[in-house]
């Protein structure tokens, strides 16, 4: 039996995180450290963010060292990039970087890496148990406060191939959820405490003018709205719970629109966005698809660690092929 295991970690804009996985493809840890965002704050610029990853990564050493202490790790994966496009960049994956790089040349293992998105698609299949996701191409949302965009992945040996094909046109939903949240005095990340009081409102909800062409969507006007609202009425659960309604309907609309383009015959739902029970649930009772769990939904390093495995063992066949 194979005793190897595999390190990923992610850098993302607002979570430290380090993952491992076993050899036969099973998340042993998924350690994260959110950054912190001062109070009425909407985020942080790239320069808090990386300074704070490098205030986080000594910690997340700490964590690691109680789970791979006596294990070999023969591989080690990180986020180098945000997206699978060309151009992608943000400063605060070279944290995630220099730690993997470290880390690589003592073992004396490969590194590879891979993009911040595909990572969450493969945590997401992972959580979801939708492994047969992986036998062929699938269509995925990825929904967060840096993404909102619908892609058509195609598994291969090593990682993804991924082409995108919808996408929102100015604010990604996660920023107009905070966005909204930091306008009712709610601490930021804002989506956790705002589903809560989502989840109390009793009044009827107002009807979402959603702005939705095609595979692509307009969230800009969300935040406007959701200050109306409030001015209208100093009801911050219904102004909650329409922000939720609004982001449903247009991950909705923009899904029929996708089954009506594409006909995928699988459909996948990831990002941190996706872990509100609120838009799983209308999203659930239209189509038949899948999501990953809370815990490999917001920002981790699971999804990494599982396609670092992915890509090893890929290359050990082809060697051995070789031989």
């Amino acid at each position: 039996m194979d005793k190897s295991y595999f390190l990923g970690i992610d850098t993302s804009n607002y979570t430290t995180s380090a993952a491992v996985c076993d050899f036969d493809g099973n998340v042993i840890a998924n350690i994260k450290i959110p950054l912190n965002v001062d109070e009425g704050k909407r985020g942080l610029r790239q320069s808090d963010a990386l300074f704070s990853h490098t205030k986080n990564l000594p910690e997340i050493s700490k964590k690691l060292k109680e789970v791979i202490s006596g294990k070999k790790i023969s591989a080690v994966g990180y986020s180098a990039y945000p997206r699978d496009a060309e151009n992608s960049y943000m400063p605060c994956f070279l944290a995630g970087e220099a730690a993997a790089s470290m880390i690589a040349a003592v073992l004396d293992v490969p590194i590879y890496k891979f993009s911040h998105q595909s990572g969450h698609i493969m945590a997401a299949v992972y959580s979801s148990g939708a492994s047969d996701f992986l036998n062929g191409e699938f269509a995925a949302f990825h929904v967060s406060g840096g993404t909102t965009e619908i892609v058509l992945v195609t598994p291969h040996e090593e990682s993804f191939s991924v082409k995108l094909i919808g996408e929102t046109s100015d604010l990604n939903a996660g920023q107009a959820i905070d966005r909204t949240g930091v306008m009712l005095g709610i601490k930021f990340p804002c989506g956790p405490a705002m589903e809560k009081l989502a989840l109390q409102n009793q009044k009827k909800i107002p009807k979402p003018k959603i702005s939705v062409s095609g595979l692509n969507c307009n969230l800009s006007g969300l935040e406007n709205l959701a200050q109306k609202l409030y001015s209208e009425t100093n009801d911050e659960k219904l102004v909650c719970a329409y922000v939720f309604e609004f982001i449903s309907e247009t991950l909705v609309k923009m899904t029929e629109n996708l089954i009506s383009q594409y006909a995928p015959e699988n459909l996948l739902y990831a990002g941190g966005v996706m872990s509100n029970s609120i838009i799983k649930s209308a999203l659930s009772k239209k189509f038949k698809c899948s999501f990953a769990v809370p815990e490999f939904s917001s920002d981790n390093a699971a999804g990494i660690s599982l396609l670092c495995r992915k890509k090893y063992l890929s290359e050990r066949r082809k060697a051995e092929y070789n031989e």
